[in-house]
């Protein structure tokens, strides 16, 4: 069987060369004769992997000197409580909620102290960015808390809020290393790999130094203190070895593309195809405010939960699979990550064209 157009939300479509080059490596790894999946993380060749991986992140990404990368295991879900953890020293924290992992997150941090929910957009079903330039930001926040690209909902961040010089916390699991950041404008940024990095089971944390202290709240698991993994490198315990190896590839491959200068030219371009075609569409319309959309995920709808089941099934056996919506918001969700190729989004405006045609609209 031929390769799919996956549209899945995570976990995604990895790059195809990066698949091939692991397939290769898989039974003998540059001659070890082992695969990375049976090499002990303690070994030099598994250590060349992990400080290439994070030195070629630290490029990509252009992390100043005094910011930590950590490869974590327990994905974003994890860092729902390790942040507050961590980070909430007055037991007060600011939270944006733009969507259910936001949701979590918030819920999450109410358990360790004040959780302050200072901007949503609940009320027309997260379809949007709030205002954020002029917040009523705590004055004894130890942190503003965002979740920058919204998966299930299809919206983005593309101005950072105005945290009034409070630490600002993002998980960017979907839109990690889809554009260039200014990494100097967070204290910590987090996002779990399977979306646009690598396989599950892996999430990448990138922590200012002054954040990682010994002071962490009265009970926390040594496993969930930041300054223990720091200090081991990322090696406390056992890492997920080849997820650290494929997030390896993936890096070396975005570098091969041009870095993320090029690859959000890329990203640009696949995007427009598809919105285009939903701002044209008579029967297919997106569901996101115009200049809060994501680059990454594409939500839409036709207006009937029927229509919508029968679209999805259609585009699977045309080979355009994991189409349909979260189940929490239904319609369909294109996930145009990095990997997949212009032709994917292509393949699936023209679908979507000869779909709208024989229904008649």
């Amino acid at each position: 069987m031929s390769r799919v157009y996956n549209f899945s939300a995570g976990p995604a479509v990895l790059p195809e060369e990066v698949l091939q080059e692991a397939a290769s490596e898989m039974l003998d790894y540059q001659g070890t004769g082992m695969s990375v999946m049976e090499m002990s993380h303690r070994s030099k060749v598994f250590e060349g992997i992990l400080n290439e991986a994070e030195q070629d992140l630290r490029n990509l990404m252009q992390i100043p000197d005094n910011y930590k990368v950590l490869f974590l295991q327990g994905g974003a879900h994890l860092q729902f409580a390790m942040i507050p953890m961590n980070l909430m020293k007055n037991r007060v924290a600011d939270y944006i909620v733009t969507g259910q992992w936001a949701k979590k997150a918030f819920n999450e941090a109410a358990i360790y102290g004040k959780a302050n929910k200072i901007a949503s957009s609940e009320d027309e079903t997260f379809s949007y960015i709030p205002d954020c330039s002029d917040l009523p930001v705590s004055p004894d926040a130890d942190y503003v808390y965002i979740c920058e690209n919204n998966t299930i909902y299809g919206t983005k961040f593309h101005t950072l809020p105005n945290t009034k010089g409070k630490i600002l916390v993002s998980d960017v699991s979907s839109c990690f290393l889809s554009e260039p950041v200014d990494v100097t404008r967070y204290g910590l940024l987090y996002g779990g790999v399977q979306k646009n990095i690598g396989p599950a089971g892996m999430v990448i944390a990138v922590v200012r130094e002054d954040l990682i202290t010994e002071d962490t709240l009265p009970g926390t698991p040594s496993y969930m203190k930041y300054k223990i993994h720091a200090d081991a490198g990322s090696l406390y315990n056992t890492p997920n070895a080849y997820c650290i190896y494929m997030c390896g590839k993936v890096f070396k491959w975005l570098k091969k593309m041009g870095g993320l200068e090029a690859v959000k030219v890329r990203n640009e371009e696949k995007a427009k195809i598809l919105y285009d075609f939903l701002d044209e569409s008579n029967m297919f319309k997106g569901t996101v405010r115009r200049e809060d959309r994501s680059l990454m995920n594409v939500p839409f709808v036709t207006g009937s939960a029927e229509l919508d089941d029968t679209f999805v099934k259609a585009a699977a056996k045309a080979g355009l699979v994991n189409l349909k919506g979260h189940r929490s918001v239904g319609g369909m969700r294109a996930s145009i990550y990095n990997a997949m190729p212009v032709e994917g989004v292509k393949a699936l405006v023209e679908f979507m064209k000869k779909f709208e045609e024989e229904q008649h609209v």
